[in-house]
């Protein structure tokens, strides 16, 4: 069984990475980069205006906890304890995968530490806001992220459903421990009123991110292209 998923995580992996051109090369780069989430994590904070300081505070330290906790088991503890190499290290696959501007990431790649991360943040601001319109603009962005990943030939998809798995974990937990604080401090730690408008913004902040992406993949030329 494990021969026939490895097996196949290869084949979808080399499908989706085989599918490479000069536009899609910059345009999932852009993707995959961290600054991608700048115009989404704004648009959050602009939000919290006048929900007060504490609860701003508190949904920021929130969103920081998921992604340490996400990162770090991630990164700081399932790549190290499983050591599955990542495609661009992998021996059986030398010379097959695409990569772009050079980049083969670390050694290990499961589990996506970049799933964990943006599953965990599209949910704890789901939780947060109470608003599908967010939730679901975000999960849209998080899959984006994710086929990113692929694409640029660091990560299998089983990598990415193991972090995505990681990151909704973290998340949860999260939201779990907001939720034990508020019953046992209710006057600090409180539920947040978010309105439809609220998540309306996230969402349109996640399509301005997307089309400013598509923009700039057609605009700005590969800094370094590695052909397969």
């Amino acid at each position: 069984m494990i021969t026939y998923l490895t097996s196949l995580d290869q084949q979808v992996l080399l499908a989706i990475n085989g599918l490479h051109t000069a536009y899609l090369d910059q345009a999932m780069w852009l993707v995959s980069s961290r600054l991608s989430w700048l115009l989404i994590l704004l648009a959050f904070l602009c939000t919290l205006r006048g929900k007060g300081w504490r609860h701003a505070a508190l949904a920021i330290l929130a969103i920081a906890l998921t992604v340490l906790v996400a990162d770090q088991v991630s990164s700081g503890l399932i790549k190290h304890l499983v050591e599955r190499p990542r495609p661009t290290h992998e021996p059986a696959l030398a010379g097959l995968v695409h990569t772009v501007n050079g980049y083969t990431g670390g050694p290990y790649g499961f589990v996506s530490s970049h799933a964990a991360n943006a599953f965990g943040v599209a949910l704890i601001i789901g939780l947060m806001m109470r608003s599908r319109t967010a939730l679901w603009a975000l999960v849209a962005w998080a899959l984006l992220q994710c086929y990113s990943r692929v694409y640029l030939g660091v990560h299998y998809v089983g990598d990415i459903l193991g972090g995505a798995i990681v990151g909704l974990l973290a998340a949860w937990l999260v939201g779990w421990l907001w939720g034990k604080a508020h019953r046992h401090w209710p006057q600090k730690v409180s539920t947040y009123n978010f309105t439809p408008n609220d998540g309306r913004l996230i969402a349109h902040a996640v399509a301005v991110t997307t089309i400013s992406i598509a923009i700039l993949a057609a605009l700005l030329p590969i800094a370094a292209p590695n052909p397969s």
